[in-house]
């Protein structure tokens, strides 16, 4: 058994005990190391869960920055280790054709989990050392160096190690470039002035943040990783209207009259799928997650592993500058705006209705759990199949919530693991969920699943291969 519970060929063992991220666990460390084993996908688990965990924690965090964060990280890990295989080529090209990386010497030995334990320490320094906060993302660096240290010779070590993280300084140098360096020190610039005006958005009364200014206005300006979503053309908004038969006023009425009817059910997928960044790793963190869920399924070979990380990380980081040009270009308003200016059923509810879920601080159209979900489910799909089911267990760890409100009755809340059938299935409610919040028009989630697909979809034409 290797480290994580992957099973490999037969080899010398003897006994040892680590740390890894607060957890003990007993291992097998080989006396030799066994060349031709294939690369073990273990290592990129672990760090995909430590990078979920910092995530969680992290002051400062928005889904935008988490996002760009993953895009990174998940482009390290794949270009640490796909000179290990001759079927898989770099990418870094395709995104940059000045992006040149270091290569390693094909005359030498490298053990390329120690470049990839290597290259993922050096980003998560780089993009969460203002944390201050990465004991566990030390405890891994140095428990996979022993582990592997002990399989080969120290020269090897050396190398292998300085070439992961000469890699991802140069990929963290790339980064440095992108609009959206440091985004943690601006998630609310003070200096934003707000339009005014029917259907525009305002701040919200309850939200998720008491902030005044919208977050990240200007994150759809940052540089896209894939060139062909940076000109995907920008789907339009349904026109404002108050006649109670257009499209405008049914959509948003709808919303009003799903959250009047709300089921225990519905509430509790609208919770789950809520990830508030204030509390929980936000949704490209969840997307990650899935992703971990598919590798832990599939078992696939270190490679595959990393490009997986690497496809949803880059899919999630290009969702969320895409939608958030959207977003930035038309200000449309959240429900409970349209709401509160409105009369159904001859009542004015300006001072009776709020959403379900509290409101997020920046415009609705489109629906970014919807885009950013369905990029994720579009690269997913393309490695592992439309029938994959899994179990989404990302909330079951939480700490606990005291419950909620329903029809006037107050609801213990347990996260319970989600089970489903494919990973659009898993999309689709995700983008639902945000109807059942009551933030979010339909109109919004249906063209954030299709802009998202479209995401994915240039994130797959890469050559990967």
């Amino acid at each position: 058994m290797t480290p994580f519970g992957f099973v490999k060929s037969p080899v010398l063992l003897h006994k040892s005990v680590i740390i890894l991220a607060g957890i003990w666990l007993t291992i097998s460390l080989p006396v030799r190391a066994q060349p031709s084993l294939p690369p073990d996908p273990a290592i990129a688990v672990a760090w995909a869960d430590v990078t979920v965990k910092t995530m969680t924690r992290a002051p400062q965090n928005t889904p935008t920055y988490g996002s760009r964060a993953l895009g990174y990280l998940g482009l390290t890990m794949y270009e640490t280790v796909v000179c290990s295989s001759k079927k898989y080529r770099s990418v870094a090209r395709q995104l940059c054709d000045t992006l040149v990386l270091p290569q390693p010497d094909h005359t030498r030995t490298y053990c390329y989990e120690l470049a990839l334990n290597a290259g993922q320490a050096y980003m998560m320094h780089a993009l969460y050392g203002y944390t201050n906060s990465l004991e566990r993302v030390d405890s891994l660096a140095r428990a996979m160096h022993d582990y592997y240290a002990n399989c080969y010779p120290p020269d090897v070590v050396t190398r292998s190690e300085a070439y992961g993280r000469a890699l991802a300084h140069k990929i963290y140098q790339w980064s440095q470039t992108d609009g959206g360096h440091k985004g943690y020190e601006r998630n609310f610039p003070a200096d934003y002035v707000l339009a005014k005006g029917l259907s525009i958005w305002q701040v919200p009364i309850i939200g998720q943040t008491r902030t005044k200014v919208p977050m990240h206005p200007d994150w759809g300006k940052n540089r896209v990783f894939v060139a062909r979503n940076h000109a995907l053309p920008l789907p339009k908004p349904l026109p404002y209207s108050t006649d109670s038969s257009s499209q405008y006023h049914q959509q948003y009425k709808e919303v009003f009259t799903r959250n009047k009817t709300l089921t225990e059910a519905d509430c509790e997928t609208a919770l789950w799928w809520g990830d508030d960044p204030n509390l929980t790793c936000s949704p490209p963190g969840h997307s990650y997650y899935l992703a971990t869920k598919a590798v832990r399924k599939a078992n696939p070979d270190l490679v595959k592993a990393a490009q997986t990380y690497c496809r949803v990380g880059m899919a999630v980081a290009d969702a969320f500058v895409v939608c958030w040009k959207t977003k930035f270009t038309y200000m449309v308003e959240r429900p409970s705006t349209f709401v509160a200016t409105m009369k159904f059923n001859g009542t004015h509810y300006m001072d009776r209705w709020y959403p379900f879920f509290p409101e997020p601080p920046f415009p609705a159209f489109y629906s970014g759990h919807a885009t950013q979900s369905a990029a994720m489910a579009t690269v997913l799909t393309d490695l592992y199949g439309d029938n994959f089911s899994f179990v989404d267990d990302t909330h079951v760890a939480r700490a606990p919530v005291v419950g909620y409100g329903l029809k006037g009755e107050w609801k213990p809340l347990v996260f319970t693991p989600r089970a489903y059938s494919s990973f659009w299935a898993a999309a689709r409610e995700c983008a639902e969920s945000r109807l059942l919040g009551g933030i979010h028009t339909r109109h919004d989630n249906e063209v954030g699943l299709a802009e998202g697909a479209k995401i994915g979809q240039a994130v797959n034409r890469l050559q990967w291969k």
